[in-house]
């Protein structure tokens, strides 16, 4: 969208929110970077210039405005609704991949070179690999100075800077602020005092995205889906385990109305920014949800359920070979099998975690942890226990590999393959895992139930062809059609 300088500056003169994170403003007299809801006084139009990334903007000399914090803005929407290279590159840049493994680990996965990669992201978002992982080091750095009590030495081993001198220069080059300047200017300006109580081993912070976010649904969902000793629902937040790459982890998500509360347990500050970042992907919070409704209120069928309850997200995960198992786990039976018959996995075979608030016992069993699972001991039919074992296998051996980062129509295909995958199990897993948002379930019977109520085709073949105006948002338009049901999964839990 950065190219497009006339839609830019109407966005910046107009102060709008809807365009925050989509561009940066850079104003070539100040050498400062702003969001494009910037309460200053836009800039004559002569003297900006727009760019498609933080990273971006800090590589061409600019810096941060300390008004709007643009670092803080909820991150682009279309890394989570596209499955090219870059999508998938940022995607996993966020997850960390290039602070573990480096450039070359994040070119392995992608299945490029190097320099295609370096290539590619230069193109389209003005800066390479490093440059955008520093920059997102320096977001999680201000995060956790201006919002947290941790010493700054502990802030920047969270952050994933390699020393303190480093952790220094970048917070100065980028904010023209040391880090402890950061915090008394966020102490001043209330931040700090009202940011979440801190609570013994953990850190608490603020998760923003695009409103509107109607947390029922996102909430319901996985509350009424939460398996025993991994999930729970407490006190008005929806808790669970965290396998990370350093450690483990325990989360507590809290939706309130213009933030989403977090407060997370780690057993490795290095695992602070994977964690945010997979809490993001879980509660979708990077949506556009006005781009969704405005596509899907063009059907007038759909509009009234809009209107109603706009902002509806797509419930995700944070462990896409979990999901999976569970999907299976779930087929052709109610909600209430399929969570029994997750806590007899997790208790036969999780990791025992500890909880500082108690409650939760495990982390879901990976795939190399139920490799080895007796079939004959899965209380399943016959035929779900050899869909589930070949799954798992498959998960195991690498064969198969899941994850937001995973090419959407490869990935179908390569589960079509399976035995016992039809298209309900497919989609709902490209959905929820994947993190595809055009991934559709004509098939659903709640779907089919909602579509026969509201005057749509119900039958799947039908069905699909009247939904082809609802891409690329029919993940979306699911959420839109089971919420006309009473189930559990449609209301935030009391």
């Amino acid at each position: 969208m950065h190219t497009d300088t006339e839609r830019c500056v109407r966005a910046v003169q107009s102060k709008d929110a809807r365009f925050d994170g989509w561009f940066f403003t850079a104003v070539l007299t100040t050498r400062i970077y702003c969001r494009p809801s910037c309460p200053a006084v836009p800039p004559k139009v002569e003297n900006m210039t727009f760019l498609p990334s933080a990273a971006a903007c800090q590589q061409a000399g600019f810096r941060a405005c300390k008004r709007c914090r643009p670092d803080t803005s909820p991150g682009s929407p279309e890394w989570n609704a596209r499955a090219d290279a870059v999508a998938r590159a940022m995607r996993l840049i966020q997850d960390g991949v290039v602070d573990r493994e480096g450039v070359p680990g994040l070119a392995t996965r992608l299945g490029y070179s190097a320099r295609q990669v370096e290539r590619q992201l230069n193109a389209e978002l003005g800066a390479g690999p490093l440059a955008l992982a520093r920059a997102q080091r320096a977001q999680t750095a201000r995060l956790l100075i201006e919002t947290s009590e941790l010493p700054m030495g502990d802030v920047a081993f969270a952050a994933g800077f390699s020393s303190i001198r480093t952790f220094n220069d970048t917070v100065r080059e980028v904010f023209a602020l040391s880090p402890s300047e950061l915090r008394e200017r966020a102490v001043k300006a209330g931040r700090g005092r009202n940011a979440p109580p801190q609570i013994s081993g953990t850190i608490s912070l603020r998760l923003p995205f695009r409103a509107p976010l109607n947390p029922d649904n996102l909430f319901g969902h996985l509350a009424a889906t939460a398996v025993p000793g991994v999930e729970e629902w407490r006190d008005g937040a929806y808790r669970r385990t965290l396998r990370l790459p350093y450690g483990t982890g325990v989360v507590a998500l809290t939706p309130q109305p213009d933030h989403i509360g977090c407060r997370l347990a780690l057993t490795d500050l290095r695992d602070l920014t994977i964690a945010i970042s997979r809490c993001r992907w879980m509660l979708d919070l990077d949506a556009d949800p006005e781009a969704v409704d405005e596509q899907l209120r063009s059907d007038p069928l759909l509009a009234p359920l809009v209107d109603k309850a706009p902002g509806r997200r797509v419930p995700r995960t944070v462990d896409a070979p979990e999901f999976a198992v569970r999907a299976v786990l779930g087929q052709q039976v109610s909600t209430a099998a399929a969570r029994t018959h997750a806590a007899r996995l997790v208790t036969a075979h999780g990791e025992p975690i500890e909880d500082p608030l108690g409650g939760l016992t495990h982390l879901f069993p990976s795939p190399q942890a139920l490799a080895g699972l007796d079939p004959e001991a899965l209380a399943l039919p016959r035929s779900r226990r050899a869909t589930l074992t070949t799954l798992v296998s498959a998960l195991a051996d690498g064969s198969l590999a899941l994850g937001f980062d995973s090419d959407w129509e490869a990935a179908r295909a390569q589960l079509s393959a399976l035995p016992g995958f039809g298209p309900w199990t497919t989609e709902v897993i490209a959905m929820r895992a994947l993190g595809d948002p055009d991934a559709f379930l004509p098939s659903d019977l709640g779907i089919r139930r909602a579509a026969q109520g509201l005057g749509l085709p119900s039958t799947p073949s039908a069905l699909t062809a009247r939904a082809a105006t609802w891409r690329p948002w029919r993940a979306y338009a699911v959420q839109y059609l089971w919420a006309t049901d009473a189930h559990p999964i449609n209301h935030l839990p009391a």
